[in-house]
């Protein structure tokens, strides 16, 4: 769906400054899926604790209220590719726009919990998309010259999400002085929280009627003019547009349709690099970081934090979440992708083994002890910085490397969907988990984290400079 040529293209040169503030606008536009991205996904933490008390379930069924996105997830992942070959970019957002808008309704004014499960799929069906068709879009339209740096919006625009998400849920909660059941114009305060993401949503919508389809599915289709004048915009009139067009039919017409049967080995069913792509999405997930998205402020109300305070410090964990990821853009092509995942992996590791540590102690008067209680803390913020500066960034990093040119659509596929197996997996299990031993728990995460060193040691090879060509 995507090209993958990393390295300079005949006829194509930087894009003319002239048109370098359209081509950004373009990207941040579509970009906008990604917000609603980090946004829904995250937002359900401030509805967790009223959602149990709305509808009296223990935590078991409200994990699958959580987790249940998540199927959606995988599902507009894995359709979103076919959808817009077939109908195009720009209206695999509008789609994804539109389910958004939808969701966001359905969810602030359920009926039953069994209706805020489906309209959960259905924004998750709306996430999975805006997880491909994103970054899918920016790189068919951005200049060669330009198209890392913003590659990099989709991964900024979703973790600007997750922050924004968490400041509404706490501006939310202010109004409702501090309870996440008060009542503001007719609704309790956790309707407002998951029924306002309809203003992002119905923007990313507006937005897509603002920007120009990709010229590579104009191409596709044989809309050769359109496909010119696009090209042009986008990376100047000076370039040969002929040569481009020429170069990009070429293109696709030597482009391998990678399938499943590419992906099987003699033994152990896959291929062993297939394998290496699904142990780096599952540690990834495994390591809990959802976790502190989902369910932190119900997990800092558990030991004795009020609520407003404990939706603030998910906000501030978000705010780190931001700084680690630009730190991981800017040092992800300095020092490599290897050191930064080892380096991550080593601090995340401290960090939770000192969160098991601060949650082992007994609480006193429904609260931890005061020592315990800012260990614990700054051990999260410090595993979500060390989260963010490597694993969060690197993990992606790889999957769009490290395959032979042959099987990379297939095996990143692959991937992705064992990522989001596995977050549901810890999405699914942490409240129960948390109620049997919260500090075990964390002991778990530690172990993953730890796990990954040797992993990342003994499988996971340096990326960094090489061409794709090289790659497998």
């Amino acid at each position: 769906m995507t090209s993958t040529s990393q390295g300079p293209e005949s006829g194509a040169r930087p894009a003319h400054p002239d048109h370098l503030g359209h081509v950004i606008f373009i990207t941040a536009a579509a970009a906008m899926g990604g917000f609603l991205f980090g946004y829904d996904s995250s937002v359900i933490n401030g509805a967790v604790e009223a959602i149990r008390s709305r509808y009296d379930i223990g935590s078991a069924t409200l994990a699958q209220v959580i987790a249940i996105a998540l199927i959606g997830c995988a599902i507009g992942a894995a359709t979103a590719g076919r959808i817009a070959d077939r109908i195009g970019r720009i209206r695999c957002m509008q789609i994804a726009s539109v389910l958004f808008t939808v969701s966001a309704v359905g969810s602030a004014l359920p009926f039953a919990l069994w209706d805020l499960a489906m309209w959960r799929i259905i924004g998750g069906f709306a996430i999975g998309m805006a997880s491909v068709i994103g970054p899918a879009y920016i790189a068919e339209v951005s200049p060669p010259a330009y198209r890392g740096r913003l590659g990099s919006f989709q991964q900024a625009a979703i973790v600007i999400g997750i922050a924004i998400s968490q400041l509404v849920n706490y501006g939310i909660l202010q109004i409702a002085d501090g309870d996440q059941r008060g009542k503001i114009g007719g609704l309790e305060a956790w309707q407002w929280m998951l029924g306002v993401m309809v203003v992002p949503a119905l923007l990313y919508g507006l937005l897509s009627f603002a920007i120009p389809e990709s010229p590579r599915f104009l191409i596709s289709v044989g809309k050769k003019e359109r496909a010119r004048k696009i090209l042009s915009e986008v990376e100047g009139n000076d370039v040969d547009l002929d040569a481009r067009v020429a170069e990009i039919e070429t293109a696709m017409h030597r482009e391998h349709k990678s399938s499943f049967k590419d992906l099987l080995g003699s033994r152990f069913g896959f291929l062993p690099i297939v394998w290496v792509g699904i142990g780096l999405s599952v540690f990834q997930q495994l390591v809990g970081i959802n976790v502190a998205f989902y369910y932190s402020a119900t997990l800092w109300q558990s030991v004795g934090i009020n609520p407003t305070d404990s939706f603030f410090y998910s906000f501030t964990t978000s705010i780190i979440n931001i700084i680690g990821t630009v730190i991981a853009m800017v040092l992800v092509d300095r020092v490599g992708r290897r050191p930064l995942a080892l380096v991550g992996s080593c601090g995340m590791a401290t960090a939770l083994a000192f969160e098991a540590w601060a949650f082992s102690a007994g609480l006193v008067d429904g609260k931890l002890p005061s020592t315990q209680g800012v260990v614990a803390l700054v051990a999260a913020h410090v595993f979500v910085l060390f989260f963010a500066l490597s694993w969060g960034v690197v993990v992606w990093v790889f999957l769009g490397e490290m395959f032979p040119n042959r099987i990379r659509a297939a095996a990143l596929g692959v991937a992705a969907s064992a990522q989001w197996i596995a977050n549901w997996a810890i999405t699914a299990s942490f409240p129960s988990l948390a109620d049997w031993n919260l500090s075990g728990t964390y002991i778990i995460y530690a172990c993953f984290a730890t796990l990954s060193i040797p992993f990342v040691i003994k499988f996971v090879k340096e990326t960094k400079g090489k061409k794709l060509e090289e790659m497998g």
